[in-house]
This record gives structure tokens, sequence and C-alpha cells, in this order.
């Protein structure tokens, strides 16, 4: 497999790139949330997921792992190939995939271009399981709301509270005010409980 390819930016459009490594030239699909990510320096590395089909290879690229992985997780999910994929990471980011999981926000996912209700309730489902969406090392801008809400939602599993309604409340709560502190959001989440 091709993890990345470290080069010079050839071109560039909304929906794929070419990279040239070496004096090969490589295109590489990408999502518009990676498009808007690429810098407009000459050198450039891309992490990158090789598709493999009986006719031809595709390369899709993404400006950080979280989004590679977060990608990997989403064709896992029984209906959702390769293009759907790009599709999601297109219209919301890899930050927002997570809190509408968590948050199980079926109305956001369900807002994206050829994704219905029985495909977004199976992609919430399939990811809240999938540990690797929310590991930390995955998380670009959003570990420390992770280890946030984690926190509270252990702190209310030891006070206990059920764990489920915990979550969705405190999902909801943080989903509010992305700058809350642990004890307030602890704090608000016991009012609602």
């Amino acid at each position: 497999m091709i993890t990345y390819i470290k080069g010079e930016l050839i071109e560039k459009t909304p929906t794929k790139i070419v990279i040239e490594s070496y004096g090969i030239g490589y295109e590489i699909n990408i999502s518009l949330n990676t498009y808007e990510r690429i810098p407009n320096d000459k050198n450039i590395k891309i992490y990158t997921y090789l598709q493999r089909k009986e006719d031809s290879d595709v390369l899709f690229g993404f400006r950080e792992e979280s989004e590679r992985a977060i990608f990997q997780q989403l064709i896992s999910i029984s209906g959702i190939g390769p293009s759907t994929a790009r599709t999601i990471l297109s219209s919301i980011s890899p930050n927002e995939i997570q809190d509408a999981v968590w948050s199980e926000d079926v109305e956001r996912i369900k807002s994206i271009k050829g994704i219905g209700l029985k495909t977004a309730q199976r992609l919430i489902i399939e990811l809240k399981d999938k540990v690797e969406l929310f590991d930390k090392k995955y998380l670009d801008l959003s570990g420390e709301s992770y280890d946030i809400k984690k926190e509270a939602i252990l702190a209310l599993s030891v006070l206990g509270f059920n764990k489920s309604k915990s979550e969705k409340i405190v999902n909801k709560i943080y989903f509010e005010n992305k700058e809350i502190e642990l004890q307030e959001l602890i704090k608000q989440s016991l009012n609602k409980l």
C-alpha cells in the first residue's frame, strides 16, 4: 500500500490533484476538505489510500491522517464505497462527522447528498462502535474536546447515571458550546439527567 506521496504539486482542482514524485505523476482523488487544506506550496505531502479494482487502481488523497482514518472507517460500512465516502468528506469535516456520530445526529448525516435515512442510521451505529474514529491520535483539532466529553461521561457513570443517556446529554451540551469547561459540562449535564 502507498501510505503517502511527497512531491511537487503539478495540478490542483476541487476533485483531484497531480503530484510528481521522482519523475512519476500521480493522479489523486481528493475531497473538498482536503482541497481547502492543501497549501499552494510547490512541495507537499499527501496521505493516500489505494483502491484496487479488477480494471484499475484508484488513489485517494488526504491532507491529514485523521481524514484518511475516517475515510477507511466509512468505506468499511455496507453500502458506502470510496466515492460516497469522498462525498461525505466533501460535505462535512472529519470533526463534524465525529460530532454527528457522537450526538447521533441522523439529520446532519442524512443532509449529505446520496445518503438516505437507513444509510445515515447504519453509519452512526457502525462508527460509534469503531474506536479508531475517536482514537486521540487521529483527532486534529478535537483531541481536547474528546477528552472533555469522555471525562464528563466517565464522571457521570461513576455517579451512577446511565452511560447511554449521559452520552446524549453531554454531546448535546458540548455541541451547543464547544468552549465549555469540564466542570461546567458536568454541572449542566447533571441538571438535565
